[in-house]
């Protein structure tokens, strides 16, 4: 029988990870994400896992892969500073496709910025934080229950992919409370491991799934790990063919499974003449603003991407020739993708980067000042 409770986000998030398998966790207390170190220095060591406070996010980063690399499920969570401290190991995870999750509990930026105010101003850092070519995987919540069951999702993404995995929260979301159905059974998904014997194991094979099978350090299977571009064995390379190939495979990974991967809400978007776009904390003010819309006679609907990486781009093309009105806490970072797909002319924006929440009345308002307009 599933079991109701309360709980925070942040909470959820924990819990969640905890059901997805996490034996592993990393990381340095910082606002607004502390109470999954918190849970997660708890609750690891009752059930044979490990909990370490490292000395910094860079550390942080750098232990989950390592105990990813001998099997296990790891986590670490931060926010704005420290997610930026985490961009080159996270690069290091992505080209040596070792799974994991981080969680980025946002907050106003930049630098210190409003440590205990939401934002949702780290969505194109989350996307292109780290350099070069590569494919990422971004997840983002917008209630307690999505917390839980996104946290599990992220691991079976990462687990399947081989892939890191940003659960990208905002201050709002992690310390919200709501009731939160834990599911008796789950969906849970393990990396897929090496069928055949040590010799004959090749660790970044390009091979018809684009995902690699990944041996444990430790369980005989010797390969080489870096992040230089390296060939199907690991080794380092600077053959052009093959560094094509390599980074090829690498970024097109994804493309077989974005009808799995690419999560989205949508609400009376059929007939609907103006389409908001929100996620995470905002799409609650949207949702509400959309509701009084309707029962006003407006022709309003509401898109929520829950995968806002890779976008869900093929998703929302059905819904053309429409207004769009994109509602973001930051000055305008997921709106270009929108603009992008649409062109400007179809696209409106209502932003804020105050700290403060963005009500229903002010899409509500936005709303009006869009339709008058068309």
């Amino acid at each position: 029988m599933n079991k109701a409770r309360l709980m925070q986000g942040n909470e959820a998030v924990a819990e969640g990870a905890l059901a997805a398998g996490v034996l592993f966790y990393a990381g340095y207390p910082i606002t607004p994400s502390t109470e999954i170190a918190e849970i997660m220095a708890e609750r690891l060591p009752t059930i044979g896992g490990t909990f370490i406070q490292m000395e910094d996010e860079i550390g942080s980063m750098g232990a989950i892969i390592g105990a990813s690399l001998t099997g296990l499920k790891t986590l670490t969570a931060t926010s704005g500073p420290g997610f930026s401290l985490k961009q080159e190991n996270l690069g290091y995870a992505i080209a040596t496709e070792v799974p994991c999750v981080v969680v980025n509990v946002q907050r106003g930026g930049p630098s210190t910025g409003l440590p205990t105010s939401p934002a949702q101003a780290d969505v194109m850092q989350a996307r292109w934080g780290t350099h070069g070519d590569h494919p990422i995987i971004v997840l983002t919540p917008s209630s307690v229950q999505e917390c839980y069951e996104l946290a599990v999702i992220a691991f079976n993404f990462a687990e399947e992919f081989r892939i890191p995995v940003i659960l990208l929260m905002d201050e709002v979301i992690g310390h919200l409370r709501e009731k939160v159905i834990l599911p008796q059974e789950l969906i849970i998904i393990d990396r897929k491991r090496p069928a055949v014997p040590p010799g004959e194991y090749i660790p970044y094979e390009n091979n018809e799934s684009l995902i690699p099978a990944m041996a444990n350090f430790g369980d005989g299977y010797r390969y080489h790990v870096t992040g230089l571009t390296h060939n199907e064995k690991g080794l380092p390379t600077g053959n052009p063919e093959v560094t094509k190939r390599f980074l090829q495979r690498l970024t097109q990974k994804l493309n077989p499974y974005l009808d799995r991967i690419q999560l989205v809400e949508e609400v009376q978007l059929n007939d609907a003449e103006l389409i908001v776009v929100a996620y995470g904390c905002t799409s609650r003010s949207a949702l509400e603003a959309v509701h009084i819309a309707r029962s006003n006679g407006l022709k309003v609907g509401l898109f929520r991407p829950i995968t806002i990486w890779p976008f869900p781009e093929k998703q929302l093309e059905k819904y053309a020739e429409r207004k769009y009105l994109v509602v973001e806490m930051n000055s305008g970072q997921l709106v270009g993708e929108i603009e992008r797909i649409f062109g400007y002319k179809a696209v409106e924006r209502l932003n804020r980067i105050d700290g403060e929440l963005i009500t229903p009345k002010e899409v509500l308002d936005r709303i009006g000042e869009v339709i008058q307009n068309v």
